[in-house]
């Protein structure tokens, strides 16, 4: 006979970082999640939904297995044994933020599970756990609070600044089929920078904030150029020097690396099908299959909900 039981469910969209200036500080929720669902159980269990999350452990090494343990570890609680389901559409290593995603749905689900002792953090306590855990505050921001954000990390501390992109922005991303791990993007990167490169960056990142902020499309153009981190990941990523360089002859406003790739963004006003499908050939051109996805920035953040389903539903 079957029988319901109350679920814990937290779903987290995918980000994209850097904006091409905005290196390790602007960020924005896309359309793509991580979904966990999360009940009490006598013994901990973890079941992977869909292909993108083949290969990753499917026990109590998994990353939602061990947030949870931390976050009740911060309270000085023992964690409790869980029966855990993850669902998740975003690609993993390819620069869409799906480990923030994880990060942010996990704390989300193990914070309602703290709530029952009346030991729950609030938003922001998990924005700086998430920070901490993650190494940098752009990705797990966007995929919190959702929208375009604009983060800094003192060392200490992080904070967000949420702003809601213009409703006619698109987002058209070009996922190669190839990996990067984050770890190899970042190993390229010089240890130091000119004075010149230095302004050219954060000139061009303020002018990016400024323009989304006041819906000033027109102004992105001019605003994501790089020279922080793009030229010195070119080399790894085939096809994406011809995006950043013809883009805007197919209706972009800007093109950069979407976080440490491949992933490749563009940004445009309005809907741009022949954008789309010039960054797949750009890649196919280098012998490299690509995904296309074109959306809207995902406007909302993380969301948590108790619901009730039925025993085996999900599974």
């Amino acid at each position: 006979m079957s029988s319901s039981e109350m679920w814990i469910t937290s779903r987290a969209p995918a980000s994209t970082a850097n904006l091409g200036p905005g290196f390790d500080s602007l960020g924005m929720a896309l359309p793509l999640f991580t979904t966990i669902h999360m009940r009490r159980s006598p013994q901990t269990s973890v079941s992977l939904k869909g292909p993108e999350l083949s290969g990753l452990p499917a026990n109590a090494d998994n990353l939602v297995i061990k947030i949870l343990q931390e976050l009740f570890s911060l309270r000085q609680l023992p964690a409790p044994s869980v029966e855990v389901v993850v669902e998740s559409d975003i690609p993993l290593t390819r620069g869409l933020g799906s480990s923030a995603a994880a990060i942010v749905a996990a704390l989300l689900a193990g914070n309602e599970l703290l709530r029952e002792s009346g030991a729950a953090f609030s938003r922001d306590e998990l924005f700086q756990i998430a920070t901490r855990i993650e190494g940098h505050p752009d990705n797990v921001a966007a995929s919190l609070y959702g929208g375009f954000v604009v983060t800094v990390l003192d060392g200490q501390q992080a904070y967000c600044q949420k702003l809601l992109p213009p409703p006619s922005l698109y987002v058209t991303v070009a996922v190669p089929v190839f990996p990067l791990p984050t770890e190899k993007a970042r190993h390229v990167l010089p240890n130091t920078y000119s004075r010149q490169d230095a302004v050219f960056n954060l000139s061009r990142a303020a002018l990016l904030v400024a323009a989304l902020a006041t819906g000033s499309l027109e102004m992105i153009r001019h605003a994501m150029q790089d020279r922080l981190h793009q030229p010195y990941r070119i080399p790894l990523i085939p096809g994406m020097e011809a995006i950043l360089a013809h883009g805007h002859e197919y209706g972009a406003l800007g093109c950069a690396l979407s976080g440490a790739g491949p992933s490749v963004l563009a940004l445009s006003d309005g809907e741009k099908p022949e954008l789309g499908e010039f960054m797949r050939q750009a890649f196919l051109q280098r012998g490299i299959e690509a995904h296309i996805y074109t959306f809207r920035p995902w406007p909302d953040g993380a969301e948590v909900k108790r619901v009730e389903m039925m025993e085996g539903s999900i599974r």
